[in-house]
């Protein structure tokens, strides 16, 4: 399958609807309005420590300086108001039940790696172990339910989902989210509003200086916080967990989780680039006023390239121990002999039930099952691979991988 139209989109009728339904809302970019709307959706006042407020300001202000369209500004408030939402709800409950936070969090299994290169299939094929805790996408988005009327998180989140796909219909092919699939912890970083996560729906420049810039520990210590609120809600409290943005943040990550076993996926550069750039063009047809792969291409090779240059910088800072490298190929090739080698670093029996668990994910969840998409690095973005992978050599010899793209 090929997306032939990333620098000219041709919208679908539902997507140029809500593009031009979004044109006719008014997104107020404030702190007073986003904190307004999350204290009148929750009918909740305190947002515990008040330290996220620049944070915040920052990433608004970053906002509106980007070429978003109405619909791009009124998705990125949208969230704004949902993260600052589920903080209140989080803080509330922690209020009510302070035991919480002597909730241990046990020995997670954190899984660190680009996209595409089997992070999101890894984890949910541990993920299917029930003795171990894990997100699904629809409890990411609202991780506390609101007490005061029936519980409907996951209708929500599959109404959500079946808009996405008739607005952006090859989005299952690029990258899934569907309300069931097992997501990162990266939506509920974005409750103390520090987290590269943004830089997914926008091109805040302002924002990712700053984030680079700043020790991000207090920010990790309240991603451990609102575990501990979802252990409290519903067990057990030994996690699964995955986000690429760990790798450029293993300090902090290690500080909130010391006793965490780390799996780190790797893969041709040039391959999670390709995708990474056509899953970021794709959806900028519904939240930009123009579409420009080659701008798309300049923010996030520089982008990646941070992330994997922190990779190999701290790579041998993780315990030898409580850390191991899986390739690409390697995962591919034995996916159950992979995850017996995680489980034997993180101390975790593989019982009969839960390779029986795995063996049912991987025969339901083939890698292609909704169609394999064709990338053209240098048609669409202007980018030759071969260059790719000399830049990226650093990482490539490190690690041993080798090209799997042409």
């Amino acid at each position: 399958m090929r997306i032939d139209d990333l620098a000219h989109p041709i919208q679908t009728a539902a997507a140029q609807a809500a593009i031009d339904a979004a044109e006719q809302v008014v997104s107020e970019m404030s702190v007073e309005s986003v904190l307004a709307d999350a204290r009148a959706a929750t009918g909740l006042d305190d947002f515990g420590a008040m330290d996220f407020v620049p944070r915040l300001a920052l990433m608004l202000r970053s906002a509106e300086e980007d070429g978003l369209n109405g619909m791009g500004r009124m998705l990125f408030r949208n969230d704004m108001v949902r993260y600052a939402s589920n903080r209140l709800r989080v803080e509330d409950l922690v209020r009510q039940h302070p035991e919480i936070l002597d909730i241990r969090i046990d020995r997670p299994i954190i899984i660190l790696g680009m996209p595409r290169t089997g992070t999101t299939h890894l984890v949910n094929m541990i993920a299917s172990d029930k003795r171990l805790r894990s997100m699904p996408y629809w409890e990411s988005l609202q991780p506390v339910p609101d007490p005061a009327r029936p519980d409907t998180r996951l209708a929500d989140a599959e109404a959500a989902w079946a808009m996405l796909d008739a607005v952006l219909p090859m989005q299952k092919n690029v990258h899934e989210l569907s309300p069931h699939h097992i997501h990162e912890e990266i939506e509920l970083q974005m409750l103390d509003f520090s987290s590269y996560m943004i830089e997914w729906g926008s091109r805040p420049f302002r924002w990712r200086d700053w984030y680079l810039s700043n020790d991000q520990t207090s920010s990790y210590r309240y991603l451990r916080k609102v575990l501990q609120v979802l252990t409290f809600l519903r067990g057990p409290n030994r996690w699964v967990l995955k986000s690429p943005g760990h790798l450029e943040q293993m300090g902090p990550l290690m500080a909130a989780f010391p006793d965490a076993t780390i799996v780190m996926t790797h893969r041709d550069p040039a391959a999670v680039i390709a995708s990474c750039l056509t899953m970021n063009t794709y959806i900028d047809r519904l939240r930009r006023v123009k579409t420009d792969p080659r701008a798309v291409a300049a923010y996030w090779v520089d982008r990646i390239d941070h992330l994997l240059r922190c990779c190999v910088r701290d790579r041998d800072s993780l315990p030898a121990d409580r850390s191991m490298d899986v390739r690409f190929r390697e995962y591919m090739a034995d996916q159950m002999g992979t995850v017996e080698q995680i489980y034997a670093k993180a101390q975790l029996e593989m019982t009969d039930e839960a390779r029986a668990s795995m063996q049912a994910y991987l025969d339901s969840h083939s890698r292609d099952r909704h169609g394999q998409l064709e990338y053209d690095l240098p048609g669409d973005f202007g980018l030759d691979p071969a260059d790719l992978r000399r830049r990226f050599a650093f990482y490539m010899d490190r690690f041993g991988i080798s090209a799997d793209l042409r």
